[in-house]
């Protein structure tokens, strides 16, 4: 549990997922931006790297906004608390390498098609098909988990 640091809050969160396996659950205070990216769903504007690797190994928990003037000096920002439980059940992926590589690669070039986003990871055949009209924020981390076997 903490008050971390706001400037460095995505680091601390990668840093959290790389010891997932002896981290089983966070309580934290971030900048109110970083805490609903982490709790964001899909189709929606904050969802994205954040989201999908931390929710692939976490229940994320929105728990509460906490107001500048709870502070003394007062941010500028609105902070929110949220907690992650880890999964006891985890996504079946080709490897957890591959599923990072893959949910980074299409949220870079977030705003194009999956299929011109992820271009270099997938052989042309499998890029055909339909499923790869959609954009990044439109896949579930199910559907994440799923394309990795279908990577080069």
């Amino acid at each position: 549990a903490g008050n971390f640091p706001y400037n460095i809050s995505s680091q601390i969160l990668f840093k959290v997922l790389e010891w997932k396996n002896v981290v089983p659950v966070v309580v934290g205070m971030f900048q109110k931006e970083v805490a609903q990216r982490v709790a964001a769903k899909p189709n929606t504007k904050s969802y994205g790297i954040l989201s999908v690797l931390v929710q692939a190994y976490y229940n994320v928990e929105y728990l509460f906004d906490v107001a500048p003037n709870c502070f003394n000096p007062p941010p500028k920002v609105m902070s929110g608390v949220i907690q992650l439980n880890i999964k006891k059940e985890k996504y079946l992926v080709r490897s957890e390498k591959d599923f990072l590589i893959l949910v980074k690669t299409a949220f870079n070039q977030r705003r194009k098609m999956l299929r011109n986003a992820v271009k270099n990871l997938f052989d042309e055949m499998i890029l055909k098909d339909e499923f790869f009209n959609k954009r990044a924020e439109q896949l579930s981390i199910e559907d994440f988990a799923a394309l990795t076997f279908k990577m080069k």
